[in-house]
């Protein structure tokens, strides 16, 4: 089971996939603002997961 599928159409335009990275950061220093580290820890894990799959190893389907 994959938790995110890179390959999905969903994903294809890169404004959308910056999006979706940069929100779990975004709200990871809001949580770190609030002095809550923990919750500010797993929103940049996830951000951190996220860029990996559709930022840093996105691969252009070229397909179509």
């Amino acid at each position: 089971m994959r938790l995110i599928d890179p390959a999905h159409p969903f994903y294809r335009p890169k404004w959308r996939r910056y999006l979706l990275v940069a929100l779990p950061f975004i709200w990871a220093g809001v949580e770190w603002s609030f002095g809550n580290p923990i919750w500010a820890y797993l929103s940049a894990a996830i951000g951190g997961f996220l860029a990996w799959h559709l930022v840093l190893n996105w691969r252009e389907d070229r397909r179509d």
